[in-house]
């Protein structure tokens, strides 16, 4: 088996196209070498990084966070657990503040489309005369922690 792989077998092995490889390699998220005819190698340990980043753009992490993130692993060897445990507790809040969020958007909307009233004057999802719009850009209730939770729909 070869030590490296080249960004079709990287590509085969992760489910990403060859086109967004070349892209994270652009933006410093993978790293490979160039044989002397300029084709890419990758190293094996690529793999984890093309991982974590596909699934942390799932959760909703930019490419530009990401990036910092893998930063901080070392660059000379491949990543120990260690460090991932590492990288992992830098995000733990930030992640749980997501799930957070999730879960009460689905509640919410559970709630809202359960109750069937379809009543916009009642609904506490609804901002009549867009009321909110003081406060700043987005879903205001749903995204402030620091806010008081509405009601729960109608």
């Amino acid at each position: 088996m070869h030590e490296s792989l080249t960004i079709g077998q990287l590509s085969a092995r992760s489910g990403v196209a060859q086109s967004a490889l070349r892209y994270y390699e652009r933006l410093g998220l993978i790293h490979a070498e160039r044989t002397g005819g300029n084709q890419r190698r990758y190293a094996r340990t690529e793999l984890r990084r093309v991982a974590f980043v596909r699934i942390s753009q799932q959760v909703g992490i930019s490419l530009e966070e990401i990036r910092a993130a893998l930063d901080s692993l070392p660059s000379s060897r491949a990543p120990s657990p260690d460090d991932w445990a590492a990288l992992s507790r830098t995000w733990r809040k930030r992640l749980d503040e997501r799930i957070r969020l999730l879960g009460k958007l689905r509640d919410d909307l559970d709630g809202c489309i359960g109750c069937g009233c379809l009543s916009l004057q009642r609904c506490t999802l609804y901002n009549p005369d867009d009321t909110l719009a003081g406060e700043g850009p987005g879903a205001r209730r749903l995204v402030l922690p620091h806010r008081e939770d509405p009601p729960a729909p109608c």
